[in-house]
């Protein structure tokens, strides 16, 4: 049974916002005090325009809450200016610089107020571990292989489309995928090769694939295609979770929150 109960829910207030882009659209949201563990957090959506970043503010706002600070995601999505091939992977990408940039200058402006207080100014460097929901998983999995995720701790993908070929011979979302790239694999081979995290090959860094079975909108066979084809043992993670559906993964109030925190705890860092 889906579970869609966070969608139905009042999101909490946006998080402090920072452009990285001219455009309305080149924006993130930060939530909880800015510090040394950043989650760069990705929305879903099937890459839509009809879907914004706001149905991922409660879980922004619950990881904030919880001692992380949050960097929450928007890119131009397919139906409208900016959106598609190339224009969401640029986007994502842009963002990644722009808070990595962020997070380093917080950091150095409480490096600053240290001193002027007498106090200690060794801080422990900057870590940013990606996370994303189904779209968001994919473009998480993709921008590992981007020389804009130097030095990332790695990634998480929830319920995430790593097979975007399988995703446009599934007609997921009625052509979601396709319309993301300007049309089918067949058509456009090289766009597929380039944005596919299936085709690839073996991530860089450490990705952590989680996906209910009972996924209604996402199926498991794509994070499993993604896990045969380029897991690499001692580094990367599957987990499959029973009697899960697509969203609960999302929602701070389902059980999975607990077990999320523990795996950006991995890639991160104690707090």
């Amino acid at each position: 049974m889906s579970d869609r109960s966070i969608l139905d829910r009042l999101p909490p207030p946006p998080g402090q916002l920072t452009a990285y882009g001219p455009a309305p659209h080149q924006v993130f949201e930060v939530y909880g005090q800015p510090h040394h563990r950043w989650v760069f957090l990705l929305h879903g959506g099937f890459w839509r325009a009809k879907w914004d970043r706001s149905h991922l503010r409660p879980l922004a706002a619950a990881l904030g809450e919880a001692g992380y600070a949050v960097a929450l995601i928007e890119y131009g999505r397919s139906g409208m200016p900016g959106g598609g091939w190339p224009g969401t992977f640029e986007d994502v990408a842009a963002a990644l610089t722009a808070v990595r940039e962020h997070a380093q200058g917080a950091q150095t402006d409480q490096q600053e107020k240290d001193a002027g207080q007498g106090a200690d100014t060794a801080h422990e460097p900057v870590r940013i571990a990606l996370a994303g929901h189904s779209a968001g998983g994919h473009l998480a999995a993709w921008l590992l292989h981007r020389h804009e995720a130097v030095g990332v701790t790695g990634a998480i993908s929830l319920a995430g489309c790593l097979d975007l070929t399988m995703a446009a011979e599934l007609d997921l979302d009625e052509g979601a995928a396709v319309d993301l790239m300007g049309g089918p694999p067949a058509e456009h081979p090289d766009r597929y090769a380039a944005a596919d995290p299936t085709r690839l090959g073996a991530s860089p860094y450490p990705l952590v694939v989680v996906h209910g079975s009972a996924d209604e909108r996402v199926p498991l066979a794509l994070s499993r295609s993604w896990w045969d084809r380029n897991a690499t043992p001692g580094q990367d993670r599957l987990e499959v979770l029973e009697d899960v559906s697509h969203f609960p993964l999302i929602d701070p109030e389902a059980p999975f929150f607990p077990r999320f925190k523990d795996l950006l705890d991995g890639l991160l860092g104690a707090r």
